[in-house]
């Protein structure tokens, strides 16, 4: 099969650009208003771009209360969505006039570098400032959707994960979205050594 992406005539119930580009880690953004009002939001369109310095980025459609927070004071931090705190996570999805750190029953841990907290319950996160807000635009040039690239400025990592001086990822267990409402999730590792 074959369809052309800008006419998304694939004919199926639901799109499955999804469910294609997967897994898809998943940035859990906790951001603070310049009014003082935390919000706590998971995207799906998220990654990391860059290692030295770290760069990660994450995809709002439409302008939302994170990228509102971000805009305003420069900040956020992406907490690690895992296994454990899947229901919390999908919890924070929800569209609320309310705090969701509250609303997700989820501890609110101070940043040591921005003003935004952290998940406390979550086994790691990055601190991170504000680069750039890139506009998305559609064929006929109207922007709806935004990349939000943010600088790495600080990582906490849960003790419980280090082992011999590397991070357990599988220990923590990632969760990734998938097409649909589905979900994976990191529970076993693989090594492959480059052949150079």
């Amino acid at each position: 099969m074959f369809y052309d992406a800008r006419k998304n005539d694939h004919g199926f119930q639901y799109d499955p650009f999804k469910a294609i580009v997967a897994p898809r880690p998943i940035g859990w953004i906790s951001s603070v208003s310049a009014q003082g009002r935390v919000n706590l939001a998971p995207y799906s369109y998220f990654n990391a771009f860059a290692q030295a310095p770290h760069y990660v980025a994450f995809g709002s459609g439409p302008r939302k209360d994170s990228m509102r927070n971000i805009e305003e004071t420069g900040a956020f931090a992406v907490n690690l969505a895992t296994w454990e705190l899947r229901e919390q996570m999908n919890a924070t999805s929800a569209h609320v006039e309310a705090d969701e750190f509250e609303l997700a029953k989820l501890t609110k841990a101070p940043c040591r570098l921005i003003a935004p907290p952290r998940v406390a319950e979550s086994p790691a996160c990055l601190e991170c400032r504000l680069h750039l807000i890139v506009p998305l635009p559609d064929d006929d040039g109207n922007a709806d959707d935004f990349l939000v690239i943010g600088r790495v400025l600080g990582i906490h990592i849960d003790d419980r994960f280090i082992h011999d001086g590397r991070v357990d990822t599988a220990a923590m267990k990632p969760i990734a979205r998938l097409g649909y409402s589905e979900y994976a999730t990191v529970s076993e590792v693989w090594r492959m050594r480059r052949p150079d």
